[in-house]
């Protein structure tokens, strides 16, 4: 049909306008005289006007299938990238402060100002020979209890009794002297309270025991001197009151309730005495009150204050280790009574409940042990380091800083449909709109929200970013204009991404052949950010892979 067609109608546009001028020529001709009616009934008007119509239809019939052209590439082998580009914004870089749950004396210091430090690493340790000695003490209960379940569970002998009979008459010793050191403890405290409010302190008051204790001198602050004046006040019959009850205490006494009141009591001691600390503290020499006077004032003070807390800590002491007597005799009775009475299922199951304890007792020395210790939470740079070996470091205290490795870090907010792309340490190229696009910044992804973030209702994720350099260009609040380089490929096949046709669930491709297009079945890879994707299987190296199709 292709060859007929232009041989019949090769020089058909010619043709045609000839023909068209002498139809003209003759219309006009005729409209001179003649009337239209009459012109188109003349033989020479019908042949031409049939030449015309036939010539045309054939023309447009024959050329109908030669008209389309191709665009097409060459494939070659090549590397491909895959970018995910998204905006964000400069902020400042994460930094953190440190400090200790508890006080103690520094004996490890690891790191000065500039140093560089890394997750998990240890800065500052604080002496914790006591916790670890007790956490050595419940590791070998632990193995007491393991011991003592077997036993349940290999059955008791008459010798292992007689023994478990010296270890519960042991726990009864080892309470009685732990209740005997916990009623010295609580005659301490009071004793110790006493001297702090009557000696220490009262030697600045004029009628302390009264109904009207006044402090001897001015003191900044009229509300302050009433608070004052007012507890001491209410702290006289608190020892009168704390002095008779303690004259009842014996070892058969409800310890708890006396543990409860003194606690109570030097609760408010010590409060008087802080507030007595800061007028004392805050006084200067004058006619009537000379410098030594004060030195004495201030001595005084700090020495009740620390032997009010000493007491705290004491009796706090000695509660824990009569609890820890009274929880021995308890296991003590409870393992003679289960040796005397054979192995229950009960019992193994009480046992097993005692190995629990004993293993939650080593959790619990294991946290104390590890609040005293710092380490770096984040890798970055050591800003302060307050520490010093052989230093007391109160609780609370900064006594470390740190600000990650960079001085900046970019977040940015990527939709769901690339997040799964992108990676924790992918590299990027940054270009801040305030230094256009010729100067790029390397940056790498140190984060990734695991939860989501609803912008404008488009589901979104936020990641951060670190500068890999510092520069000084880089300001807090630029917008930044990011390429993650997600995944890359060397020497592969990749053509556009628009030539791919996916048809009943497979993807194929028109390869041309001459003058011949064929479709072939492939499988893809890697999208690159350019628009091209990779081919795994139906292309080689060469062929000619149409893109596009003009009728």
């Amino acid at each position: 049909r292709e060859d007929f067609g232009w041989r019949l109608l090769g020089p058909c546009p010619l043709f045609y306008f000839l023909i068209y001028l002498e139809f003209l020529k003759s219309f006009l001709a005729y409209m001179k005289n003649k009337s239209i009616i009459r012109f188109f009934k003349k033989p020479f008007v019908i042949i031409i006007t049939v030449l015309i119509g036939t010539g045309g239809v054939g023309y447009a019939f024959f050329r109908a299938d030669d008209t389309s052209t191709y665009d097409f590439v060459v494939t070659e082998r090549d590397n491909l990238i895959q970018e995910v580009s998204v905006t964000g914004r400069v902020k400042p870089a994460r930094s953190v402060d440190l400090g200790f749950e508890r006080s103690g004396k520094v004996v490890w210091v690891k790191g000065d100002v500039g140093d560089r430090v890394f997750t998990g690493q240890v800065l500052v340790q604080l002496s914790n020979s006591a916790i670890e000695a007790q956490l050595l003490q419940a590791k070998a209960k632990v193995k007491a209890q393991d011991a003592k379940l077997e036993e349940l569970l290999r059955g008791s002998r008459i010798e292992e009794i007689e023994v478990q009979k010296v270890k519960v008459e042991n726990a009864k010793i080892a309470l009685e002297e732990a209740k005997r050191n916990l009623t010295d403890k609580l005659h301490e405290a009071y004793t110790k309270s006493d001297d702090a409010i009557r000696n220490k302190t009262d030697q600045f008051f004029s009628n302390p025991r009264g109904s009207n204790p006044q402090i001897d001198f001015v003191v900044a602050g009229a509300q302050l001197e009433i608070n004052i004046e007012f507890e001491r006040l209410l702290i006289e019959p608190i020892l009168a009151s704390w002095k008779l009850s303690l004259d009842d205490l014996t070892l058969t006494s409800d310890l708890a309730t006396y543990i409860t009141r003194a606690k109570k009591n030097l609760n408010q001691i010590k409060s008087l005495l802080n507030k007595a600390a800061f007028i004392v503290n805050a006084l200067g020499a004058s006619a009537n009150l000379t410098q030594t006077t004060i030195d004495g004032y201030k001595s005084d003070v700090i020495t009740a204050r620390n032997n009010v807390n000493t007491v705290i800590s004491n009796i706090s002491a000695a509660e824990e280790k009569l609890k820890s007597a009274q929880s021995t005799l308890t296991l003590r009775e409870q393992e003679l009574v289960l040796k005397k009475a054979g192995t229950v299922a009960e019992q193994i199951k009480a046992q097993e409940a005692n190995v629990e304890d004993a293993e939650a007792g080593v959790k619990n020395y294991e946290a104390q042990l590890s609040e005293t210790i710092i380490r770096a939470p984040i890798s970055g740079v050591i800003t302060i380091q307050k520490a010093k070996v052989g230093e007391i470091i109160a609780a609370n205290t900064i006594v470390v800083s740190l600000i990650s490795t960079a001085e900046f870090e970019i977040e940015a907010n990527v939709p769901e449909a690339d997040i799964a792309k992108i990676e924790i340490r992918d590299t990027a190229r940054v270009t801040l709109d305030a230094y256009g696009n010729d100067v790029e910044f390397e940056v790498w992804v140190v984060s990734i929200d695991p939860a989501e973030t609803i912008i404008e209702g488009v589901t979104t994720y936020k990641i951060t970013l670190q500068f890999v350099q510092k520069d000084k260009r880089i300001k807090s609040g630029m917008t930044a204009n990011i390429d993650i380089l997600t995944d890359e490929r060397e020497n592969v096949i990749a053509i556009p991404q628009r030539s791919v046709i996916k048809k009943d669930g497979e993807k194929t491709v028109r390869i041309l052949d001459g003058e011949k297009i064929r479709e072939v079945k492939i499988k893809t890879g890697l999208r690159g950010s350019d628009g091209t994707i990779e081919i795994t299987e139906g292309i080689i190296e060469g062929d000619k892979v149409i893109t596009f199709v003009e009728d």
